[in-house]
């Protein structure tokens, strides 16, 4: 009987990499390693990816670029939405998910491959997305999950490793577990389990500590079609190029840092450290935009929305029907959220000072308090008493007015 053949979602890392032996002596199949780019790869190190994964023995590897892919089919739609999981998280490790999924399978389809693996333990969230994306994308596919059954520690796999043979960067020593890509960085364990203790200065790269920050403000102009990112003070980028440009300089002021305690899909309540200095900078200019291009009613909906798209995002359920149905409401509320806003930078704050919009909602002859103003005051007293009529009827009959 021939051995199956398992596509493996490869990082470079240490799990990954010893996930590729293991699988192959514990459960005799074959590894091909998938590593997909969303920004978390230098690309200087891409062969060194590769000689990691044919040293750890899978019969091959592709490493596949797809940063663009990322920001223009995945990160935009969750600008538009101003998807923040619990009000707060901008799902960095959340929405690369999807677009790994779908390479991985892709490259399984490829390779006639029997089933897809992944690296994730079995108290995250990631499991989730990973098994149920690929459940939907392509439910003939066994999931290979090793690192959920092996019960290794990271001692145990780096001490594997130098038996292998598998060159690893990994240290007994280190004390931090980071996903990262183009929208920003997640970080876990060491001190932070502790929710007490306030994150150290070490884990951080994306952002410096606000107090070596410039001191002198700066404003960025980020112009928005359609409620996507399309150039940085005036000049017309791609995507991509615009969220690591606005990465750097919210960064640079010290903006972007989030301490929380969030609920994980899986039940237990969890610590998290992230460093989102463009995603936090570019939904704050998104947001301010639509509050001159939206109607007020829709505006009030779409944040409910918004909720219910965050919550399906870090769930795992990309690929739902809930999540196509949802989507479709928001791109029809952006179809004049075209314009631009000036946020402006200072030390560990970022925030809007100038917005504008072709089509903006905004009208200053009816806001103005001056000589120009077309507001017809005479109409105010009858709505007024019209608005009020039901409570007035009740505290004669009922309330504080009835005797």
């Amino acid at each position: 009987m021939a051995r199956k053949k398992v596509v493996l979602a490869y990082s470079g890392g240490l799990d990954t990499s010893i996930a590729v032996r293991w699988m192959r002596e514990q459960w005799d199949v074959d590894v091909v390693g998938c590593a997909v780019d969303v920004g978390q790869m230098n690309p200087a190190e891409h062969e060194a990816i590769r000689e990691r994964a044919m040293a750890a023995g899978a019969l091959d590897i592709e490493i596949i670029d797809a940063r663009d892919e990322f920001a223009d089919r995945f990160l935009a739609k969750a600008l538009q939405a101003n998807s923040l999981y619990e009000g707060k998280y901008p799902l960095v490790s959340a929405l690369s998910r999807p677009v790994i999924v779908e390479h991985l399978v892709a490259c399984a389809r490829r390779h006639q491959a029997d089933g897809v693996g992944h690296g994730c333990t079995g108290k995250g969230n990631d499991q989730v997305r990973f098994e149920v994306s690929t459940r939907t994308l392509a439910p003939d596919l066994e999931v290979f999950a090793p690192t959920r059954v092996w019960g290794l520690t990271r001692a145990e796999c780096i001490d594997l490793a130098e038996q292998w043979d598998i060159p690893i960067e990994a240290s007994k020593e280190k004390i931090y577990s980071i996903d990262e890509n183009m929208w920003g960085r997640a970080i876990e364990c060491g001190v932070l389990e502790n929710p007490w203790s306030a994150p150290p200065e070490e884990p951080f790269t994306m952002t410096v500590n606000s107090k070596d920050a410039p001191s002198e403000p700066r404003d960025l102009v980020v112009g928005f079609e359609r409620g996507v990112p399309v150039s940085l003070d005036g000049t017309a980028m791609s995507l991509r190029s615009i969220i690591e440009l606005v990465g750097e300089a919210a960064g640079s002021y010290g903006f972007g840092r989030l301490d929380m305690v969030e609920n994980r899909r899986v039940g237990i309540k969890s610590r998290e450290v992230y460093e989102c200095p463009a995603s936090l900078a570019l939904i704050t200019a998104h947001q301010d935009l639509e509050g001159i291009c939206l109607e007020r009613d829709v505006a009030r909906e779409k944040q409910r929305v918004e909720i219910r798209i965050a919550e399906l995002i870090y769930d795992g359920l990309w690929h739902s029907p809930l999540m196509s149905a949802l989507q479709a409401f928001v791109e029809s509320t952006q179809q004049h959220v075209t314009g631009e806003v000036r946020l402006r930078l200072e030390p560990g704050r970022c925030y809007g000072v100038g917005r504008r919009a072709p089509k903006g909602l905004y009208d200053h002859d009816l806001a103005t308090y001056d000589a120009g103003d077309t507001f017809r005051h005479e109409d105010s007293a009858g709505f007024v008493r019209l608005w009020g009529l039901s409570v007035e009827t009740w505290s004669r009959r009922q309330g504080p007015g009835s005797s």
